[in-house]
């Protein structure tokens, strides 16, 4: 993809508020980037209080990360004529990354993030450093950062370090096939001159949050999303089981008004409205349905005030200074440089480990769901595994499989990382976050979830079906007509993972599943 031919819309300027949207739409190559004043006022008077610091020489105070080395070597002093090879050395003996890359959208999200947090003026960097990170994304120049090596305090040194590399012509960068080219052939190509870092830039660009905040933010908002895609097949489901939508009136949620169960039993309201399958059963004796039908606004709606706390913190986090030490101006025109504990990722830790079980759940009640229409006992009549009768078609059996199959690595993966701290830098950074683990692994929590909702409307589709002539509710109506756009029914047992990868990628990722109901019954909250 040519992320730049692509740009349109009001671009995301630095310095200025940052919401997780800004963030995905820069990853996406949908907006551009500009480096405009007040901010490049602001970056130009905290570099100039690092060159007054550094004219001093060998005789001025020793600064952290200016004139000292680094972590454990902090009181080691390093020469004035020394300066520039201490930050090219760090950079170059910090770039441990291994595992798969990263994507380019993540990618990109730290390019951005990184950038954001020098433009706000308390870093010291020189006004061109910002700018070739603004020109690495507008020539679609992607560092290529291994997804492994952080461990969340001080920063995400080591895949930071790998991002920073490309502004001095070293390492390599991600072609958009997926392949590796090295930067100093990619650079030419782009028309992009590489750097010569001064003092305190290396450091600058390596201690921070931003590889947590790319990869937790991108599945922050996919978390976020699911949300509503739940309650779309959740909905669905309950019809196909010829379920009620009475315990989600608005006054049994008044009386436990929990933000996200209110909007999950307003979202279901709606969603169930106007059914010919629930006037059938009207009197059919059933007292209640079982939780995971009953309980959708306590379970979802969980899920969601998870998100929303964890909303506040990231987005907090992409718009504070995360580097070491910090640029204070004076009013005399001095400046002090404190050093401090920003790059920890304690706070995004703790958030991100939540969202990790919040949408994990989402995953775990769907599923609960779908054995409640594939199992017989519990169907209400479906056939067993929505299959033919007669056992010669095994139906959606295994497809119940696959979502426990999910759900189960979902509860391996939620093992909170932010419990752990594991010494590091000969101990003086004694207690580290492990941050990064929690935001690499809601990423891969969140794919889970996308595979096992995608498997639900798939099942309550073809559940729906054998209601018929009866219709379904005019919100799952349009749930089910946009599932049939692109799968079949289920009359004879045929592949299916054909199927579940297509609702996950239109649908479910894609948002068209959303739109179709959205079109019907109005926005879902």
């Amino acid at each position: 993809m040519l992320y730049a031919q692509c740009m349109t819309g009001n671009p995301v300027r630095l310095g200025e508020t940052l919401t997780l949207e800004d963030l995905e739409a820069v990853a996406r190559g949908t907006r551009s980037v500009v480096f405009e004043e007040p901010a490049r006022t602001k970056v130009a008077a905290a570099r100039r209080a690092i060159e007054t610091l550094c004219a001093a020489g060998d005789d001025g105070p020793a600064v952290y990360g200016v004139n000292t080395g680094f972590g454990a070597l902090a009181e080691t002093r390093i020469s004035s004529a020394q300066v520039r090879e201490l930050q090219r050395n760090l950079l170059v003996s910090h770039a441990t990354g291994v595992g798969v890359p990263l994507s380019i959208e993540e990618t990109r999200a730290m390019i951005l993030l990184r950038a954001q947090v020098l433009s706000l003026g308390h870093s010291g960097v020189r006004v061109e450093l910002v700018d070739k990170l603004v020109e690495l994304l507008q020539k679609n120049v992607h560092p290529l950062i291994p997804s492994q090596g952080s461990v969340g305090a001080s920063g995400d040194l080591a895949p930071l370090a790998h991002l920073a590399l490309v502004l001095i012509g070293e390492g390599d960068v991600l072609r958009d096939d997926g392949t590796r080219e090295e930067t100093a052939v990619a650079l030419q190509r782009a028309g992009i001159e590489p750097l010569v870092l001064e003092a305190k830039e290396g450091l600058s660009l390596i201690n921070g949050t931003q590889y947590i905040c790319a990869l937790g933010g991108l599945a922050l908002l996919r978390a976020e999303r699911l949300a509503k895609i739940a309650d779309v097949a959740g909905a669905m489901s309950l019809e196909a089981n010829k379920g009620t939508r009475v315990p989600f009136e608005a006054r049994l949620h008044a009386i436990r008004p929990h933000p996200g169960q209110r909007d999950v039993a307003a979202n279901l309201y709606r969603l169930l409205a106007e059914s010919e399958i629930a006037k059938s059963h009207t009197d059919c004796g059933r007292v209640q349905d079982a939780y995971s039908f009953r309980c959708m606004p306590q379970i979802h709606g969980a899920s969601r005030d998870v998100f929303a706390y964890a909303r506040r913190v990231v987005e907090c986090e992409l718009n504070s200074v995360t580097d070491n030490p910090s640029v204070f101006l004076l009013e005399d025109g001095s400046a002090e440089v404190i050093s401090g504990g920003n790059f920890h990722g304690q706070p995004l830790g703790l958030a991100l480990d939540a969202v990790c079980m919040g949408v994990a759940e989402l995953a775990n009640v769907s599923e609960r769901r779908v054995e409640q229409l594939v199992n017989p006992q519990l169907s209400s009549g479906l056939t067993p595994f929505l299959a033919k009768p007669g056992g010669l078609h095994s139906g959606f059996m295994i497809s119940q499989v696959a979502a426990a199959s999910l759900v189960s690595e979902n509860k391996v993966l939620c093992h909170p990382a932010s419990v752990d701290s594991i010494p590091s830098s000969a101990g003086r950074e004694d207690h580290v976050s492990m941050a990064s683990i929690s935001a690499k692994k809601l990423r891969d929590v969140v794919a889970n979830v996308e595979k096992a909702l995608s498997i639900e409307l798939m099942v309550a589709a073809q559940g729906i079906e054998q209601r018929r002539p009866l219709k379904a509710a005019r919100g799952v109506e349009a749930a089910h007509a946009a599932v049939r756009s692109l799968v079949a029914p289920l009359d004879v047992d045929r592949i299916l993972y054909r199927d579940i990868a297509a609702i996950d990628e239109s649908l479910v990722r894609g948002q068209q599943l959303l739109v179709a109901v959205e079109k019907e019954v109005g926005p879902l909250a």
